[in-house]
């Protein structure tokens, strides 16, 4: 592994620090990128911004998010430990205030720091209950407003908003001190669910819809939509970097582009299968990393604060957990990371379904994952469609005997298993389930393992997987 103080020395050499600029979308997952290979998306052509920023950096075919929802994975994200770690996995429970955040340490270093958009409950929802706000206050949690140079509560990025999207960006950093270098935050609402009826242009009969989708003119709808508002976030992301380029700031600007977690689709947010986690992660940095360049390794969404700390010739602090890819970024060999972990708490919703109360763990390996669902009788229901026409329509072609049984399986098997495995290889659509095939014991063995040793080093309230097990053994005797 290449010596990363042989790194920073390179890095420390640029003069002057670059400003860095971070955008994050929300409920976006890997496929829906054009730059992806998604062949809808080119057809269509719903990212050009993005995939012409992809042309101009580094983007990362294995990044993954430590949560499948919103407010966990931010918070890992600034603070560079595992929601586990910090006892975030509670829906908006911020992080403890002595935690730092990397802008902390940005910030002690001489940078300018803000954050503007939608940022998502880093520090508990924006509209809660009196006696909650009280006690945000009191424990210190409620921060947000002291630890940035800038910050904004909340700000659309819809409709009307989303023509201003480049003016909020100048107003943030017209406050930054001549000669000081600046870090932004900049969350936009898309494509977070709420997206609109419109779909224009798009034709929802012709659309791919992956195998693990029941088709039904309802789902092709839904999909339509949500295209059209990844269509949306790609418009204002060129707004912004266009605003960039006319300021005479993107030649020394690390811009990254990364989802927060996956899609608010079917067996996409709220649930530790691909689409939950797998990011699109695109970093473009003028004259450090290469144009058109990508990376296949395994990238964590805790790994941000770190490489974006050493590219700003910064020491990482000592709680950060996360592993600095900025060799890759550099273009220089690393070995990285051989496993990656993530999980899944209460999302806001009912105690008795997916979508509400859900408690998993998963460990994902270059070619597996495995899946650890402590709630197996949980029914499943797709975080934030549980009224949707799409999920409406599913029940009704069951009800009517049209679903398949691919379907019937995924989609409403009760109790689920325990233990899933998955070959990404050859089954990247999670498909069939390997943990009871003998022939992949030993694989299911040696993730359990890793990822018992792991749920252990983060100090987890769940009970082990062995022990789920042997407990359902017992029951069965």
């Amino acid at each position: 592994m290449i010596c990363l103080i042989s790194v920073l020395a390179s890095v420390q050499a640029v003069e002057p620090k670059p400003n860095i600029l971070l955008i994050l979308s929300d409920d976006h997952s890997v496929p829906h990128v054009g730059c992806y290979g998604n062949a809808d998306f080119l057809k269509y052509n719903i990212t050009p911004n993005l995939d012409a920023f992809a042309g101009q950096g580094m983007r990362f075919n294995r990044a993954y998010t430590a949560a499948p929802q919103c407010a966990p994975s931010r918070v890992s994200i600034f603070a560079s430990q595992s929601p586990v770690k910090l006892g975030v996995t509670r829906f908006a429970q911020p992080a403890r205030a002595a935690v730092p955040f990397f802008t902390d340490v940005l910030r002690e270093n001489g940078y300018w720091v803000g954050l503007d958009g939608r940022h998502q409950h880093l520090d508990g929802r924006n509209r809660e209950a009196a006696h909650i706000d009280e006690v945000l206050v009191r424990e210190g949690m409620r921060n947000l407003d002291t630890r940035f140079d800038h910050f904004v509560r909340a700000a659309r990025t819809r409709g009307e908003d989303l023509e201003k999207v480049d003016q909020m960006v100048a107003s943030a950093l017209d406050s930054v001190p001549e000669k000081k270098p600046f870090f932004l935050y900049f969350g936009f609402n898309q494509p977070h669910r709420r997206f609109g009826p419109e779909h224009e242009g798009i034709d929802p009969s012709t659309l791919s819809l992956p195998p693990d989708w029941p088709d039904t003119p309802e789902v092709r709808l839904d999909y339509a939509r949500y295209i059209d508002d990844v269509r949306e976030l790609d418009y204002g992301f060129g707004k912004i970097m266009d605003w960039l380029e006319a300021q005479q700031l993107k030649e020394n600007t690390l811009v990254v582009f990364m989802g927060d977690n996956g899609e608010a689709l079917l067996r996409g947010k709220g649930t530790l299968l691909d689409r939950g986690t797998h990011v699109p992660l695109i970093i473009r940095w003028p004259g450090m990393a290469q144009p058109g360049s990508e990376s296949d390794l395994l990238i964590s969404g805790i790994d941000l604060a770190p490489t974006l700390l050493q590219a700003a010739g910064v020491s990482v602090a000592e709680e950060m957990d996360g592993v600095s890819f900025l060799p890759e970024l550099l273009g220089r060999s690393m070995e990285g990371r051989e496993y990656l972990y993530a999980e899944r708490g209460w999302h806001w919703g009912p105690i008795t379904r997916t979508d509400g109360l859900d408690f998993a763990r998963s460990v994902t390996s270059n070619r597996y994952r495995l899946i650890y669902n402590v709630l197996p009788d949980r029914s499943y229901t797709p975080v934030d469609m549980p009224g949707s026409e799409a999920w409406i329509s599913i029940h009704a072609a069951r009800a009517g005997g049209k679903l398949s049984e691919l379907h019937e399986r995924l989609y409403f098997q009760n109790p689920r298993p325990i233990v899933e495995l998955y070959d990404l290889e050859k089954d990247p659509y999670e498909l069939d389930n390997l943990a009871e095939n003998q022939a992949y014991a030993e694989i299911v063995d040696q993730l359990q393992k890793r990822l018992e040793a792991w749920m252990i080093s983060q100090h987890d309230y769940l009970p082990l997987p062995s022990h789920a097990l042997q407990n359902q053994k017992d029951r069965r005797l």
